[in-house]
């Protein structure tokens, strides 16, 4: 169970980006709450970031063809055998008008995490390409942001 880093979404393997969704899913249902180590950082959140997160899957999901369920783009939704909850609106228009001042939907998405999943996704056998990540230097074995004006 993982939340791929965001700036992967776009370039993940078919089978990872649709089991990213069979993720959120569970996670947004019973599985609110229910401890695993990769994804416990979820749950000191609301479940509106989750939705937020969930709902760039599923725009990605959409951008490759896939038809989506569109009770999943219901914030209050979460599965056929789970109740609906209540969703703060005022939390997800918040989210909605600092998409483009904070980079991530969840701050544990730092570049070092991007480097933990592009490590679990070479360990399956996936190699993506470094346009996979643009806004980032991939060195050998490591990787780094690359500082505003350090090409100047």
């Amino acid at each position: 169970m993982r939340l791929w880093h965001e700036d992967l979404l776009s370039s993940l393997p078919r089978q990872q980006l649709l089991g990213q969704h069979r993720e959120c899913c569970a996670l947004r249902g019973k599985g609110w709450g229910k401890p695993h180590s990769t994804v416990n950082y979820v749950f000191s959140y609301s479940r509106e970031r989750l939705w937020f997160y969930h709902i760039q899957v599923m725009h990605e999901m959409q951008r490759r063809g896939f038809y989506i369920d569109g009770c999943w783009l219901d914030p209050s939704y979460r599965g056929k055998s789970a109740l609906k909850f209540e969703p703060d609106y005022g939390k997800i228009k918040r989210l909605q008008e600092n998409k483009n001042k904070v980079p991530f939907v969840y701050p544990e998405h730092n570049d070092e995490y991007l480097v933990e999943c592009l490590a679990n996704l070479r360990g399956k056998r996936i190699n993506l390409p470094d346009s996979a990540y643009p806004n980032h230097f991939i060195g050998e074995l490591s990787i780094v942001a690359i500082p505003d004006g350090a090409n100047s």
